[in-house]
């Protein structure tokens, strides 16, 4: 069994930003292998809540999260520091997918676990020092869809917002981190869980 989606079911679509260089691979994994890899991640990733400082105050971060990766690449932003956990046989089948459609490669991913609607993650970009310049996230989403937002960091009236699905790729390159940032808000309407896999680079 094929475990993703064959290339004539994707839909990728390219998003018409300026200062941005953003793709949308709707079905990038199936539906039956998302249900497996999402059920797998739920079971058995040590989940973490972290706790970051906003403005003087300490909140716990609304979302869980963990860092997986190569030896030694510890990730930090927030003032919350990562240090990495090998991949498992799961992340990396999806890391080799992502890589050979992309040609690029990644040797860490932080996952997020939105567990319904109450969970976010705010506005930001991914612009840390050890992703280096013009960094690429891969990300992937399994469980539940929810709308991703972004807005220029100059240009203040530009904005979009997109559904990130069941089994989507949303890969953001060249000068997105710099010029972009992005969120997922809280929302009512969704009641079940969402898992983010974002591979990324850390150097």
């Amino acid at each position: 069994m094929d475990l993703f989606s064959s290339e004539e079911n994707k839909q990728i679509i390219n998003l018409e930003l300026p200062d941005a260089d953003i793709q949308y691979v709707d079905r990038f994994i199936d539906p039956y292998r998302a249900k497996l890899y999402s059920n797998t991640f739920l079971d058995k990733v040590s989940w973490q809540q972290d706790t970051i400082k906003l403005f003087g105050k300490t909140f716990n971060q609304p979302r869980l999260t963990a860092l997986y990766g190569s030896e030694g690449k510890s990730y930090s932003y927030s003032g919350i520091t990562m240090k990495p956990t090998p991949f498992t046989p799961e992340l990396i089948e999806i890391k080799k997918r992502i890589e050979k459609f992309t040609s690029l490669q990644f040797n860490a991913v932080l996952l997020n676990l939105y567990r319904d609607g109450n969970d976010s993650n705010g506005w930001h970009s991914d612009d840390e020092k050890e992703l280096g310049d013009n960094p690429v996230i891969a990300s992937v989403s399994l469980g539940a869809g929810r709308q991703f937002q972004l807005k220029h960091k100059i240009v203040k009236h530009l904005r979009h917002k997109l559904e990130l699905e069941n089994g989507s790729l949303l890969l953001m390159k060249g000068t997105t981190q710099k010029y972009w940032k992005h969120q997922i808000p809280k929302t009512e309407k969704i009641t079940s869980p969402r898992i983010n896999l974002t591979f990324r680079y850390i150097y």
